[in-house]
Parts: structure tokens; C-alpha cells; sequence
């Protein structure tokens, strides 16, 4: 079953770091910290975190059995592992269209990271008022060519990283990335904590209020937060399932998944810890929104001390993060697209290179020439939508895919899963848990999702 020529990483660690790489990104440092100033603070980050361990963890585990076992990307898996006449492989298009889909918004918004890391170096944003500083971000989501450049030099850090080869280029920039993104992280959330008046900002993200969850919706919060749980560690798609095509048996991959899980988990947390104290601190809106990464920070860094460097490095960070997520799922569809039609590494490069650019290029213009299009309600976006697509329903749908798949009889089988899930050293999956992952998991995540779709569209 094995495929001889399949590449390898060099290491333990440069699975976990590129695994981790992958789960680590925009929704850690980006969507996790507006949603949970959005949807009532410590509530929101309570009900994620027990998703995130009781329904996405699970998925992982099976994601990165079913690579590890077929030795190959999310269309050929299936089809080497689905019993005689079944046809889940089919599942395996949705899946690759949902990581160009999730790659539409990830890379224009990376683009942006990169500006505003540039822009901070160079001084662009000291001595701006508040109101300067949103026009500027205006400005900035106005200009097609300017956004366009980013959105190119993003595409193509990650293609050229890629291409260089699985070990080389992508295992050795991950962990670059990585150490980068950890040490920022840390000298960034003790700047934060240290600020007068932190106290409040960090009573608001660790100490949960029923208040808040009822203010904002039940259901609203828990969609949001099933979303997140499977966004941020990129689930239901395959984008994990590839990592674990190219490692050995050493390790039982419920180990795996905690360790990743965890390292996502401590990003995502620190994150909070260096965006709440400060807007406490400084008197910021928490829930601001998207925007609160590029409008509101900016303004609280022109206001403390030594700004300007923090700043650059908050946005350094920022790209590291999100860096480490293009290069997973460039990964990814280089790697789909070298098993489909057998082409080089180079050749699958640059094919997604131009293809990921011109698809971008959509999401570009929706801030500024097709910023009349609301596609989900007034205020919305081309991003939004393609958001929506992959984190709430690609993501959630893709997830319940793998646990029938894995659990049933007419996919791979819990036997089989368990078995792969369990070779090496490390924790084994428990028999007991058969029952909670073919029928609890997928049936909370409909309820939810139904539910979710509900509220969303139907109860106002």
C-alpha cells in the first residue's frame, strides 16, 4: 500500500511543527480573538475549548490515520482505503476545492499581515490619530494594485517554499516560522499583561458571565465556536490527512494529535492574552471586529512606549502565523496535484502559484470594485462568503465525512481505524469511545450546524 517514491519528513519534530503549522494561523491570531471579544470573552473561549478537545480532537486523529495509512493526499485516500463499490472518494473533490476555496481568503489576508508588518517597520503608521489610522486601513483595503501586490508576494512565499522541497524548503521554513512565532508570541503577551490596567482585560477573557453568552445568542456562541474549533485546527478538508502520509509508525496518533492540539491551544490563548489587556488598558473595543487587528492596535501602539517596535513585531508575528498555515496548505495541493497527474514539484509550484493568485484575486476586489456585491446581507463581502463556505459548512459536513468513514462498516471501519490510529508508542484510543465517535460527535455537530444555519438565516 505504500508508495516507494512517497517524500518524508526528517523529523518528529518537523510533523509536529508543520502539523501544528497548519492548525496555526489567521484563526488563532486573527478570528479567535475578535470572536471571543465578539461573543462575551471567557464564555465563548470555554465552549471552544471543550469543543475543540471533544469533537475536532477526535477528527484529527482520524485525519492523520487515514493519510498515514494510503500514503496519499484527500482523493486517493479514500479511494485506496473505501471498501469494493463504495464511493467516498468522491468526497475527496470537495475536499481539495475547499483548501483552494479556504486559500482564496487566507492568502489576501496574509497579504495584508505582510503590508502592515511593512508599514510598521517604515514608520507609516506613527502619529496617526485614531481616525487616521481607519482611513489609512480604508485606504489600504481600497487600492486593488496595492492589495494585489501583497496578496502576489504571500502567494509567492509560500509557492517558492514549497517548491523547494518537502524537507528542505517546507519542514526547515516551518521551523523557522515557528521559533519565530512562539518567541514573539511570549514577548508580546508579557508587554501586554505588564500595561496598567491589563487586570480588567484579562478578567474579561478568563472569568466566563452567563450574561454575555444570553446577550449574544446561545446558539450564535456555540455555532461560533464549533466553527472556530474546526477552523482553527483545519479539519474535514484532508489538509492534516497529507502530514500524515509522510510519517512512519513510530508514534500512536492520538499522542500526535494532543501535542498539536496543545500547541495550537497555547497560541491561540496567548493570543488573547496580548490583544484583551492592552485594549482594556487602553480603552479598545474588544468585540471590534475584524478590524480590530488593523484599526484599533495600531492606535494603541502609537500611544505606548517604544510603539513603533512593538508594532512591527505584532505584525511579524501575525505573519509568521499565518505563514506557516499557506506553506501547510500549499503543501497540500502541491502534493495533490504531483499524485493526480504525476507532475514534478516545481511544475505543481508554479500551477498553484497562478491558479491561487487569479482565484484571490475575487476576494481582492471585493473591498474596493466589487465592494457593492454583499453576498450574505448588507455589509458582507467576497471574504465572507468565502469564509462561510469553508468554516461553516465545508469544514463541519467535511469533519462528520471522516468520523462515518472511520467508524462505520461501510467506510474504512473502526477496526481498521483504531488499529492504524494505535501503532507505535504513545496513548491508544479507548474501545469504549466507539459508540461516542460513529454517533455523538456527528450528531452534535448537525445539531449544531442546523441549528447554526437557523439563527443565521431564519430567526430574524
Amino acid at each position: 500500500m505504500q508508495k516507494k517514491d512517497r517524500e518524508s519528513l526528517g523529523s518528529r519534530l518537523g510533523f509536529i511543527f508543520l502539523s501544528a503549522g497548519c492548525a496555526i494561523g489567521l484563526g488563532n491570531v486573527w478570528r479567535f480573538p475578535y470572536l471571543t471579544g465578539r461573543y462575551g470573552g471567557a464564555v465563548f473561549v470555554l465552549i471552544y475549548l471543550v469543543f475543540l478537545v471533544c469533537l475536532a480532537m477526535p477528527v484529527m486523529v482520524m485525519e492523520f490515520a487515514v493519510g498515514r495509512a494510503s500514503r496519499r493526499s484527500i482523493i486517493g485516500s479514500f479511494r485506496v482505503l473505501q471498501p469494493k463499490g463504495m464511493s467516498w472518494s468522491i468526497f475527496g473533490y470537495f475536499g481539495l476545492a475547499g483548501n483552494y476555496i479556504l486559500m482564496m481568503f487566507y492568502t489576501t489576508v496574509t497579504g495584508w499581515m505582510l503590508a502592515y508588518t511593512w508599514y510598521s517597520l517604515t514608520g507609516r503608521l506613527e502619529d496617526l490619530t485614531p481616525g487616521q489610522v481607519g482611513a489609512f486601513f480604508g485606504s489600504v483595503l481600497g487600492n486593488p494594485w496595492g492589495l494585489s501586490f501583497w496578496l502576489f508576494a504571500a502567494v509567492g512565499i509560500g509557492s517558492l517554499i514549497c517548491t523547494r522541497g518537502l524537507q528542505q524548503g517546507v519542514e526547515r521554513a516551518t521551523k523557522v516560522m515557528m521559533y519565530g512565532l512562539l518567541i514573539s508570541l511570549l514577548l508580546l503577551a508579557v508587554r501586554s499583561i505588564t500595561l496598567p490596567g491589563a487586570e480588567k482585560g484579562i478578567e474579561f477573557y478568563l472569568k466566563p458571565s452567563l450574561n454575555r453568552l444570553l446577550e449574544n445568542g446561545v446558539w450564535n456562541t456555540i455555532y461560533a465556536a464549533l466553527g472556530q474549533a474546526f477552523f482553527t485546527l483545519s479539519l474535514g478538508i484532508g489538509s492534516m490527512a497529507i502530514f500524515g502520509s509522510y510519517i512512519g509508525r513510530d508514534q500512536t496518533l492520538l499522542g500526535e494529535s494532543l501535542l498539536v492540539t496543545a500547541l495550537d491551544s497555547f497560541v491561540a490563548l496567548s493570543a488573547g492574552f496580548i490583544i484583551f489587556p492592552a485594549c482594556f488598558a487602553y480603552g479598545i473595543e474588544a468585540g471590534a471586529g475584524p478590524g480590530l487587528i488593523f484599526v484599533t492596535l495600531p492606535t494603541m501602539f502609537n500611544n505606548m512606549p517604544h510603539g513603533r517596535l512593538w508594532g512591527t513585531l505584532f505584525f511579524l508575528f501575525m505573519s509568521f502565523a499565518a505563514m506557516t498555515t499557506v506553506v501547510a496548505v500549499f503543501e497540500f495541493l502541491i502534493a495533490s496535484s504531483m499524485e493526480a497527474w504525476g507532475w514534478s514539484r516545481r511544475k505543481a509550484g508554479v500551477f498553484n502559484f497562478s491558479s491561487i493568485f487569479i482565484l484571490s484575486l475575487p476576494c481582492v476586489s471585493g473591498f474596493n470594485v466589487w465592494s457593492d456585491f454583499a453576498p450574505l446581507g448588507k455589509g458582507t463581502t467576497v471574504l465572507d462568503l468565502e469564509d462561510f463556505i469553508v468554516s461553516n459548512n465545508l469544514l463541519p459536513l467535511g469533519a462528520i465525512v471522516y468520523l462515518l468513514f472511520c467508524c462505520t462498516r461501510w467506510g474504512w471501519g473502526w477496526e481498521k481505524f483504531t488499529a492504524e490510529a494505535d501503532a507505535g508508542k504513545g496513548p491508544k484510543i479507548s474501545k469504549a469511545l466507539r459508540a461516542y465517535c460513529t454517533y455523538v460527535i456527528p450528531t452534535a455537530i448537525a445539531v449544531i450546524f442546523l441549528f447554526g444555519y437557523f439563527e443565521k438565516f431564519f430567526a430574524n
